[in-house]
């Protein structure tokens, strides 16, 4: 599962600058609590920038310090390998360790984590490089509205040639001719402010558009049709994609269009390709979750029988293999793991010895107490208060949170959690749907515009529901 990166990192904070006391500070910002899972995190992106900076023979032989994550659900395990990644700049790829299976069941091969890992990183190096070419790629755009807009003129029964220095001798300038290429340059920059301000947005242009359409086909092989790895469009060349046609549109979508044509022309993929599996390499991330679901020796019968076969097979990627990918062989051996796991029937040592001898480093995360879901209310740098606040302020509603309504929620959080289930901040968020519930239906009819929410409104929402313990495990 892919995970797109919310919310912003100070461009200051380089990586390369950062010490791992720096590192958890800026980790602090987002996740409570949970120091020790910080500090082994810190050290070891650290750890990464330190072996970068080795000579090559030595930075070879430096393995990463792969670590294990113990702790129940909803204590910030995810969320600080998510930030790390985030910090570090670095192509991040979250697993379950769960959907893979041993070879020769049904079920998707330990190896495609490292290929979409590879998809990820291509598609950050392109986006970094279509930042760069953006600025040219959008004059390219500009011209070719321009010409749309207002054809060049014709000139001795010929067009003018944009790019030519010269005209053919054989064509005789008109005595008027300066005068009339002074008036199309006129024009032209005159349709060229109002395209700037957006003036000409609605306005229909007529432009060939390359047929995209490609034959849906299905190699099927014994890894899946999704990990065969093979590019049918490079096979096909542009057997399916050389023919054009003519289609109207407007002037803001043909922009939008032509941006990405350009893109397309202006960026190497081949160099994209080659930075990216660098980048995968030397910087990859992978967070493997419910590491816990496939410790536990063989029992011979039921589902879980491939359980140590899936172990076997993610050995060689944690310990260092060439995986081929659509876009070139990506070797493994410095790519950092992170796995987590709740343990709560199994354990680490239940895993087999040459799994557990890659991940030396292990942290216990703390459980949550009450004054960790005031400081989750509150704190990080887009706390849940602050989501709820901003997302009614935008139907003109404000909310102000008193701090015995703070007290009060997070006392409901911890009382619910011991009660039924500890799923850990997560729990917060079902409280807070539940305590807005009326607001947010109300909306923009909601009055007064300005709501204050104390002890007395918490415990008349939610009181009841939680007091009733049949009624909680159903609705909190």
């Amino acid at each position: 599962m892919v995970i797109y990166l919310a919310g912003d990192v100070d461009e200051d904070a380089r990586l390369d600058d950062m010490s791992p006391r720096q590192i958890v500070s800026e980790l602090d910002k987002h996740v409570v609590g949970q120091r020790n899972a910080k500090r082994a995190v810190a050290v070891a992106l650290r750890n990464r920038v330190r072996r970068q900076k080795l000579p090559p023979d030595l930075a070879v032989d430096v393995m990463p310090k792969n670590i294990i994550m113990i702790g129940s659900t909803g204590v910030g395990k995810t969320e600080i390998a998510r930030r790390l990644a985030r910090m570090s700049n670095s192509p991040f790829l979250k697993v379950e360790a769960s959907k893979f299976t041993e070879v020769g069941y049904v079920g998707r091969d330990v190896e495609s984590m490292i290929r979409d890992l590879t998809e990820i990183s291509v598609e950050m190096t392109r986006q970094e490089k279509s930042e760069e070419v953006a600025e040219k790629a959008e004059l390219n755009v500009e011209e070719r509205i321009l010409d749309l807009l207002l054809p060049p003129p014709r000139s001795g029964g010929g067009y003018f040639d944009f790019d030519s220095e010269s005209i053919e001798e054989e064509q005789k300038p008109e005595d008027d001719e300066p005068a009339k290429d002074e008036q199309f340059q006129r024009t032209r920059e005159k349709l060229r402010t109002q395209l700037r301000s957006g003036k000409l947005d609605n306005r229909l242009i007529e432009l060939e558009v390359r047929e995209k359409n490609f034959p849906v086909i299905e190699v099927a092989g014994p890894q899946g049709v999704e990990e065969m790895g093979i590019n049918m469009k490079d096979m096909l060349g542009n057997l399916f994609q050389g023919r054009t046609k003519r289609r109207k549109m407007r002037v803001d979508e043909a922009i939008e269009y032509m941006m990405q044509e350009e893109e397309e022309r202006l960026i190497d993929m081949e160099q994209v390709a080659r930075a990216a599996i660098e980048r995968v390499e030397n910087s990859g991330i992978i967070f493997l979750d419910e590491i816990d679901k496939i410790a536990g020796r063989e029992s011979g019968h039921g589902p879980d029988v491939s359980r140590e076969g899936v172990q076997r097979d993610i050995l060689p990627i944690v310990e260092g293999t060439t995986v081929n990918s659509r876009y070139g062989m990506v070797r493994t051996d410095h790519i950092l793991f992170i796995a987590a796991g709740a343990f709560h029937v199994s354990k680490p040592s239940d895993l087999i010895p040459e799994l557990q001898g890659r991940f030396p480093i292990r942290v216990e995360l703390e459980s949550l107490t009450i004054e960790d879901f005031k400081r989750i209310l509150t704190e990080p740098r887009n706390a849940l208060i602050k989501q709820y606040q901003a997302m009614m302020e935008t139907e003109g509603v404000t909310i102000d949170f008193t701090n015995d309504a703070i007290d009060s929620i997070a006392n409901f959080a911890a009382q619910v959690n011991q009660q039924t289930e500890d799923i850990g901040a997560r729990r917060l968020q079902t409280i807070m749907e539940k305590l807005l519930e009326e607001i947010s239906f109300e909306g923009p009819d909601l009055e007064p515009k300005k709501q204050r929410i104390d002890e007395a409104y918490v415990e008349k929402m939610l009181s009841a529901t939680v007091k009733d313990q049949d009624l909680s495990r159903y609705i909190l």
